[in-house]
């Protein structure tokens, strides 16, 4: 706690991001009635700022301008200030971000944006400067001009703020698509990421380069429908780029959050649960799909970041890790970017010896002078970003070492950067927990423990699930509630909250054939229809209803760095409707893609989870029942055969001839006689309801796998 400042309204909140902001001089309010009052009451406008905990343009608007305390007192002055963090907020964000994007051309955070007091924006940013420069308006001329207008024509920003506010409520009207979707809008996917592929660097696009997982989502599933090579070979190729570069933590684990650069070199070094995530299932699905053991070693090692760095005692999952550190111990407030990650060559000499450094570092691309490849403002002068600049065959020759020599020294090295890396001062961590992204980590452990058989995946998705379901579901109201910090739960979930979540356990009971869980989602999707689907037009709103100062219920239908909820929600009701024969589900699908269809037919690469789950509903149902008892060895190697294919339109059901398969009979009739055969292990594959004869025999499991893709 600063010995020298006063606390404002933020040091009650629970939020890292709002904590950040608890003693700046500027009197901030949280989101809510009392700040929305107090300018009515004064008639001001409102200054929003929103960011989160560990984005580094927010750190730095803060030091510049929040932390100024001349540029403080206008803004007491002249306006309402609101701090919002988006994480914990993603539908006041989504309203004012398309607000910042029809204003400005583009988005971002922090998000900087003016509001009337009836809350609809007039003037939005993202960064801004304390003062003008570089073309770019300073916050102490924005305000005072604010201000003036304000004064002297009031009604000039009234107009504005309607008519943008028109303009958002416009947005969210459907556009109807004529006739059925089809595969022909898979197909113009798929030629959208074919003409935005780098062939040189690999991912999609020129510029910074970010890990878009949907996009291999997309991708693998279409390689699995048509056996078109290029869609593969571009999405194993990125995976490989991005494992092998600077945006992978080669020392401890998992990724940052992007590359700024077009190599995957020089990363943007906040890690996001969300990322370690999807990409972690994305290294899962290439190994399914190719055999590869390197796709599984980058799996192992990002999901054991997260055990290690992101994991609460409780078993929750934490949200992310920060860009930037500070630069020694003793200077705690002396913060930079990757600090916390890069070296000098002479340091790793000092732990390594030169003789394993210099293999080491050929290996990793050290050089003396530092290897970044932009640095304008000499942030990582000397200092080198490892990513892998030779192959070990390359190492090998050039040291004149047996290959198995060097795969024994990295890994050795590795550890001992490791050791002395901790005890630099660590970069923030959020350790909130919210559902959302919990759900997407509970489907990434339950997935790895199908595919790599460890129990301790399994283990730690159980815990996580039962978390979130003891700490944020209030079984009384039947309701979600978002964020979990401090002893605290807070914030009515969102789509996402539920979509995610349902996922999650829907992934978790195919791993650990509980029915609990299957029950919990069933249940949970049940509630998510009640409070957002569309019943007039299809599709889900982003927000439950009721909600009064949100000025539009959105329906999101960008799959960005995190897939929307209405791509995952309709993925959810396709596997549901399969695990139970629920028409009324298939409806609710087939309506929301008449909403979506004309938005995913002229521009399909944003939407690529809405793709996977075009693919999915176009696909022919395939359903797998397992007959006997889950922890029969025999069983277990029939299980280990399913999990070591790619098969994207599965469900996956245990029918063990228990009061659980009593419950899933209920759904799905045709499980009845499904048993073992002569009292051993039988897998029963079906498309449709329709099933083959059943086996016993691993080889013939294998094939009526492979010759049954359901497409």
């Amino acid at each position: 706690m600063p010995q020298d400042k006063k606390p404002n309204r933020l040091v009650h909140e629970k939020s890292p991001y709002l904590l950040q902001h608890a003693y700046n001089p500027v009197d901030w309010y949280p989101w809510g009635e009392e700040a929305f009052a107090k300018a009515k009451k004064e008639n001001k406008p409102i200054f929003l700022s929103i960011g989160y905990s560990t984005c580094y343009w927010c750190h730095v608007m803060e030091r510049e301008v929040f932390e100024n305390t001349k540029i403080a007192e206008l803004m007491n002055k002249y306006a309402v200030c609101i701090k919002v963090d988006r994480e914990e907020r993603p539908d006041v964000d989504r309203v004012y971000m398309a607000a910042v994007q029809a204003m400005t051309g583009s988005g971002g955070w922090p998000m900087s944006v003016f509001l009337t007091p009836d809350l609809k924006p007039f003037y939005a940013g993202t960064y801004i400067p304390p003062t003008s420069q570089y073309g770019r308006p300073g916050f102490v001329d924005v305000i005072s001009q604010i201000h003036g207008v304000w004064e002297k024509d009031p009604d000039k920003i009234l107009r504005t703020g309607a008519d943008v506010a028109e303009y958002l409520a416009k947005l969210m009207q459907p556009e109807i698509s004529a006739g059925a979707v089809s595969k022909e809008i898979l197909d113009s996917g798929f030629a959208s990421f074919a003409r935005n592929y780098d062939t040189t660097y690999a991912g999609f696009g020129g510029g910074a380069k970010f890990p878009r997982p949907v996009s291999f989502n997309f991708l693998f599933r279409y390689y699995k429908r048509t056996g078109n090579q290029q869609a593969l070979a571009m999405s194993l190729e990125t995976l490989k780029r991005m494992a092998n570069g600077g945006i992978h933590d080669h020392i401890g684990g998992g990724f940052h959050r992007y590359a700024t650069d077009n190599q995957w070199r020089l990363p943007h070094f906040e890690k996001m649960l969300y990322d370690q995530a999807q990409l972690s299932i994305s290294y899962l699905e290439a190994y399914q799909i190719t055999r590869d053991e390197w796709y599984a070693g980058i799996a192992r090692d990002v999901l054991g970041y997260v055990q290690q760095k992101m994991t609460s005692p409780e078993g929750g999952f934490y949200s992310a890790e920060d860009a930037e550190s500070a630069v020694d111990i003793t200077l705690p407030d002396e913060k930079e970017e990757g600090e916390f990650y890069v070296w000098r060559k002479d340091e790793i000499e000092d732990v390594l010896g030169a003789g394993d450094a210099a293999i080491f570092n050929y290996y990793y691309g050290v050089e003396e002078g530092g290897n970044a490849l932009h640095d304008p403002q000499n942030v990582f002068l000397e200092k080198n970003i490892l990513y892998v600049a030779h192959s070990l065959v390359e190492t090998s020759v050039k040291f004149e070492r047996a290959p198995e020599d060097i795969q024994k020294l990295l890994p050795a090295a590795r550890e001992k950067l490791y050791t002395v890396r901790e005890r630099r001062p660590k970069p923030h961590l959020d350790d909130k927990i919210l559902v959302s992204w919990n759900g997407l980590m509970i489907s990434a452990f339950a997935r790895a423990y199908q595919v790599l058989g460890d129990k301790q995946y399994l283990h730690a998705t159980e815990r996580a699930a039962g978390f979130i379901l003891n700490k944020l579901y209030d079984p009384a109201v039947k309701r979600f509630l978002r964020r979990y910090r401090d002893g605290e739960a807070r914030f009515d979930a969102n789509l996402e909250d539920y979509s995610f979540f349902i996922q999650g356990l829907l992934d978790l009971y195919e791993a650990s054939f509980n029915v609990e869980w299957l029950q919990a989602a069933i249940a949970l999707l049940e509630q998510q229809n009640n409070f957002f689907y569309d019943k007039e037009h299809g599709g889900f709103y982003d927000t439950p209803a009721g909600d009064s100062s949100l000025l539009i219920r959105t329906k999101e239908t960008y799959d960005g760095a995190e897939p929307t909820g209405n791509s995952i929600a309709l993925l959810n009701l396709l596997r549901l409707a399969q695990m139970t024969d629920k028409n009324e589900w298939r409806d609710m699908v087939n309506k929301s893609f008449e909403y979506f269809g004309a938005a995913m037919t002229n521009n399909p690469q944003p939407m690529a989870q809405f793709l996977v789950a075009l693919d999915m509903h176009l696909a022919a149902p395939q359903e797998i029942v397992v007959a006997g008892t889950a922890d029969d060895p025999r069983m277990q190697t029939m299980l280990r055969e399913i999990h070591s294919h790619f098969l994207p339109h599965k469900v996956l059901i245990l029918a063990d001839g228990s009061e659980t398969q009593r419950v899933l009979e209920s759904y799905l009739p045709f499980m009845k006689d499904m048993g073992m055969i002569g009292g051993v292990p039988a897998v029963y594959v079906c498309e449709n309801y329709a099933c083959q004869l059943p086996t016993t025999d691993i080889n013939q499991l294998r094939q009526l796998l492979d010759k049954n893709p359901g497409v």
